[in-house]
């Protein structure tokens, strides 16, 4: 049975599961049409970022009034732009696992120089960091990034308790990632999850790598605010990227989330090659949707080839030599039947629990 295209988006029925609306419209799109987009609208038309922005100011108690986070992305590189041009008095982080490509470094110190930051790098242990992704790599599970994501806010909510800082603004946005298909990745902190697979399929004990617990969720929920301060602009990413080039020289990595080299790899090799799963069709389709491209130029991204085939084969022996892993070893870890991450032990229903505790509360 020939695959069914969503008339709005890029999705299919040979990509993911999906569910059509009469007009051939899919079950995403309708999900950004029918509550992000009225969410976004409302942010955007009721003065809602100078009171938040105000709010923060106020509230400051010591040196910084917000925390964010560098990547050299553009996401997080235009929070940067824009907490300096409304000048709150921000104190910016990286987290270094051992994966940063050179533009990414270029772009971070660019930012910090460009805009006078105090900065702070977290330095991930190499070796705990690669028994961790060896581990889940192992394991057969989708989302291999969910490790970085859980000590960037592990990293986050220390620092905020260290330097009495209340808010945390975030690069997340609904502008480029409102639509990623069920299966396509995991909770990104479930510490219990963590721990489980890698005391399965790991070799060294756990020391030093930034965990975020449940109860530590519990905590920052009461003490501190996420801000998703992109969301309160008319995020357009082509014209934030545009912008940093031409002020701050900073330089384009060519795919989403492609300032990591093991994200570059990962995606564009990993995910489609073991899980059959090519995240620019949800990128590409939640562009659409926030009227940033049009389908014709999404189908035309999505005709070119993930890997150029000699970058590919250099790029398959740099992860090789970063993971000590021979040829062998790396064919037979990706021949392995996918696995999700609930066949191993994890917090899941604690999770939903406090989650139902916390909406009770308010919190």
């Amino acid at each position: 049975m020939p695959a069914i295209e969503c008339k709005n988006c890029v999705l299919n029925t040979d990509v993911c599961k999906l569910d059509f609306d009469n007009n051939g419209i899919c079950n995403y799109c309708n999900f950004y049409f029918n509550e992000i987009k009225p969410l976004l609208d409302k942010y955007q038309k009721n003065g809602e970022l100078f009171l938040i922005i105000d709010k923060i100011k106020k509230e400051r108690k010591r040196n910084y009034d917000c925390l964010i986070g560098l990547s050299g992305g553009v996401d997080s590189s235009y929070v940067a732009y824009l907490v300096n041009y409304y000048g709150l008095k921000p104190l910016a982080f990286h987290v270094d696992n051992g994966w940063n490509s050179e533009i990414a470094v270029r772009n971070i110190k660019n930012i910090v120089n460009k805009f006078k930051l105090d900065f702070y790098t977290y330095v991930i242990d190499w070796e705990e960091f690669k028994d961790l992704q060896l581990s889940f790599l192992k394991a057969s599970v989708i989302d291999i990034e969910l490790l970085t994501d859980h000590a960037i806010t592990a990293v986050a909510y220390h620092l905020m308790k260290k330097e009495k800082i209340k808010y945390f603004i975030s690069g997340s946005n609904y502008a480029t990632e409102a639509i990623m298909p069920e299966g396509w990745s995991y909770y990104k902190w479930d510490s219990k999850n963590i721990k489980a697979i890698h005391k399965r399929f790991g070799r060294l004990p756990i020391k030093t790598f930034p965990m975020y617990g449940f109860l530590d969720k519990i905590k920052s929920r009461t003490l501190y605010k996420v801000i998703r301060l992109l969301d309160y602009v008319n995020y357009n990413k082509f014209e934030a990227m545009e912008k940093l080039k031409n002020e701050i020289g900073w330089e384009y990595y060519g795919g989403k989330h492609y300032e990591s080299n093991f994200t570059k790899f990962y995606q564009a090799f990993i995910l489609p090659q073991k899980f059959k799963v090519d995240k620019r069709y949800a990128h590409l389709s939640t562009l659409i949707c926030s009227g940033q491209i049009t389908k014709d130029e999404a189908l035309i991204e999505l005709s070119k080839p993930l890997y150029d085939p000699h970058e590919l084969q250099r790029e398959i022996e740099y992860f090789l030599k970063k993971f000590n892993l021979s040829r062998e070893e790396f064919d037979k870890i990706m021949s392995e039947k996918p696995k999700k991450h609930n066949d191993y032990p994890n917090g899941i229903k604690l999770n939903n629990f406090l989650k139902k505790v916390s909406s009770v509360l308010g919190l």
